[in-house]
């Protein structure tokens, strides 16, 4: 996998191409200190992949990445950013012009250490998991899908609707966000991956898009319909049911799949207070969170559906939800919007009595 490392800082690209070159699936095939230089080398080295800050002299992260997107619209970038407002902000502006995903840069730049782990940990998987989508990659899944589980004829009402995504999460978010009504009839819960700061700068802006209310989540908010919360950095976020209130909770135990917030946590705890009556949702992503909160979801008896891979940035999360079987259907992002909308609004809608009572059989009217 060549990579094209572009940053200002000479310490930074010494470390991340050192850092980059230990991997043996890794080429680190070129470096550039700003925007001018880094189209230069793109042309010259053919990466598969470009790492780019958003700082820079001459030719921001931004610039560059525009200009990109203009000669080279399929080429995977990841922004290296600073976790802070101004970064998280810059970041957010690079996604919603296309880049593919973000790894934060430690706070703590003075460590060597800190540093190397973090590019090992955060950075290298999104490139191995970009560079193989790139590439449409076969994902690692069982040999043999289980077979889908038998659903019942007729659902509860969906008195909730919960999401997880990752990767590519931000702009799939900025599309099915807007296409939810203002009349929606029940809350929104979701899990983006992403580290504080980018969370609520995240709820901010597709509350700017949407014609619902969408805000980072808080401890004790009490759950209404026509509201979307998303999960802030840093925090599992939760539903708790007492009596007949349910209300989001807030809690930092343990990752899980190495994320906090993880989708399971959410999952888990729409499954336990709504049993059936949930519907559950994964979108593009990276790894295998979901997979086990899609199966609480159906346990309980509700229902979950899930991106394709073509409108997947990387198809790993919905991709393991439907290797397991753990999915009611498959929709292309541009179809999410209105089908959880159709879902919710058709399992309210009034039933219509046949006046038969429960198991009889119609016979054919006597001549």
């Amino acid at each position: 996998m060549r990579v094209l490392v572009v940053d200002d800082s000479v310490v930074i690209r010494k470390i991340l191409a050192d850092t980059l070159a230990e991997d043996p699936e890794l080429n680190v095939v070129g470096a550039a200190s700003d925007g001018h230089i880094a189209l230069a080398k793109i042309a010259q080295l053919n990466p598969d992949l470009v790492t780019l800050d958003v700082e820079m002299p001459v030719m921001n992260g931004l610039e560059t990445l525009a200009e990109i997107r203009k000669l080279y619209p399929k080429l995977p970038v990841i922004m290296f950013s600073t976790l802070t407002e101004r970064g998280a902000s810059a970041t957010l502006d690079a996604l919603a012009l296309g880049a593919s995903d973000y790894a934060t840069k430690p706070s703590n730049t003075g460590s060597a250490d800190v540093a190397i782990d973090s590019i090992r940990h955060e950075l290298i998987p999104k490139i191995k998991a970009l560079c193989s989508a790139h590439a449409r990659k076969p994902l690692p899944a069982p040999p043999v899908r289980p077979a889908p589980r038998p659903r019942p004829l007729a659902h509860p009402r969906i008195e909730i609707v919960a999401i997880g995504t990752s990767t590519g999460g931000p702009n799939a978010l900025a599309e099915v966000f807007p296409g939810i009504p203002k009349d929606f009839p029940v809350p929104i819960v979701t899990v983006q991956h992403m580290p504080p700061v980018f969370t609520r700068l995240l709820a901010d802006r597709l509350a700017s898009k949407s014609k619902i209310p969408v805000e980072e989540g808080t401890a004790g908010a009490d759950l209404s319909p026509g509201h979307a919360w998303i999960a802030p950095g840093n925090f599992h976020m939760v539903v708790k049911r007492t009596g007949m209130r349910r209300g989001l909770d807030l809690n930092q135990d343990a990752p899980e799949n190495s994320c906090r917030p993880a989708v399971d946590v959410l999952f888990r705890s729409v499954a336990a207070a709504y049993g059936p009556s949930a519907l559950g949702v994964v979108m593009t992503g990276m790894g295998a969170d979901g997979v086990l909160g899609s199966q609480a979801i159906r346990d309980a008896g509700g229902e979950v559906i899930i991106q394709d891979e073509p409108s997947s940035v990387v198809w790993g999360m919905p991709g393991l939800v439907h290797a397991a079987g753990q999915e009611d259907g498959m929709y292309p992002l541009a179809q999410l919007a209105p089908e959880i909308t159709r879902r919710v609004l058709e399992s309210r809608a009034p039933r219509v009595s046949t006046g038969v009572p429960a198991g009889a059989t119609l016979e054919p009217p006597s001549r």
